[in-house]
């Protein structure tokens, strides 16, 4: 193995045979907007002092994950259509991988945390005050980022100890898993680490099923509860479903991706978990979160009267 040479460049296979042009004409707008919607929610939050609470707190953190990962795809996409190139080095590699997986892992923590949120809530609302303190809302947060990363260096850094045989991503970003298949070997070692994390995240998929279940049963008998679960969890709810789903798009792809399907369906699932959720995410709480929902209406409407 210590003879084998290492491809340090590697070409974005995605991007061939592919309208440049079609793609940059959707990618650009589509980075603007999610940056916005974002910004806005996250503006409206972190000014609002009646928002300071828990709830938003986290709602703010997934929004600012979702400027993350979209930062993460979209400058480099933009980047190598403006340029019309398609290679990639082993550093920027790197680089977009922890950026990717980082944002991927982390809608996961922020969900789940999400969820314990609401089920302390509704669930045990005389137990929320005392167990939902602000040093706990920062043990979470801690919890919700440092997951992912700590996950992401180690994966990327056991992946890098070997040399790559191949360098064909067919894709229009480079990932973990990516980075795993080009290199010439994998060992125990990053099996094992692998089963763990993909335990882990079931494990968290699962916690938001089986608190999302409970909060359901609690709200059947309460009126009052029943009214909270509309108007706070629901949102939650769909934004989970939302991200679950277009990660197993991205899932089943990387299992049974066939040449069969035309580059571009190919493209759009493989990209649809990074481009779906940080653009629709903001929109769903701005719609049905009321404190939100009603300070946007103010700011929009100053900014009509302003222009």
């Amino acid at each position: 193995m210590d003879n084998v040479s290492s491809f340090s460049l590697f070409s974005l296979t995605a991007l061939n045979n592919t309208s440049r042009i079609t793609i940059f004409s959707f990618a650009l707008p589509g980075y603007f907007l999610t940056i916005f919607v974002n910004a806005v929610l996250i503006f409206i939050i972190v000014l609002e002092k009646v928002l300071h609470q828990p709830m938003y707190i986290f709602v703010c953190n997934l929004c600012i994950n979702g400027l993350y990962g979209a930062t993460g795809f979209y400058p480099p996409l933009l980047y190598y259509l403006l340029n019309e190139t398609n290679v990639i080095s082993l550093e920027e590699c790197a680089i977009q991988s922890f950026a990717i997986f980082t944002y991927a892992i982390g809608e996961f923590t922020n969900l789940s945390v999400m969820a314990f949120d609401r089920y302390l809530a509704i669930c045990r609302p005389l137990y929320y005050q005392t167990v939902m303190t602000t040093i706990t809302v920062w043990k979470l947060m801690t919890f919700i980022w440092m997951f992912p990363c700590c996950t992401a260096i180690l994966i990327i850094l056991m992946t890098l100890r070997f040399p790559i045989c191949m360098n064909q991503i067919n894709k229009l970003y480079c990932e973990t898993w990516v980075l795993e298949r080009l290199a010439c070997r994998v060992d125990t070692a990053q099996f094992v680490i692998n089963g763990i994390l993909t335990f882990a995240v079931n494990a968290l998929v699962w916690f938001v099923f089986l608190s999302y279940i409970k909060i359901v049963i609690a709200c059947k008998h309460s009126v009052q509860n029943h009214k909270k679960f509309m108007t706070t969890c629901l949102p939650h709810l769909v934004a989970f479903l939302n991200y679950v789903v277009w990660s197993l798009f991205n899932a089943l792809y990387e299992l049974f991706g066939t040449s069969s399907l035309p580059q571009g369906f190919k493209n759009l699932l493989s990209v649809s978990f990074v481009i779906v959720p940080p653009l629709v995410n903001p929109i769903i709480y701005g719609i049905v979160l009321t404190p939100i929902r009603t300070k946007a209406k103010c700011i929009l409407k100053k900014l009509s009267i302003a222009y």
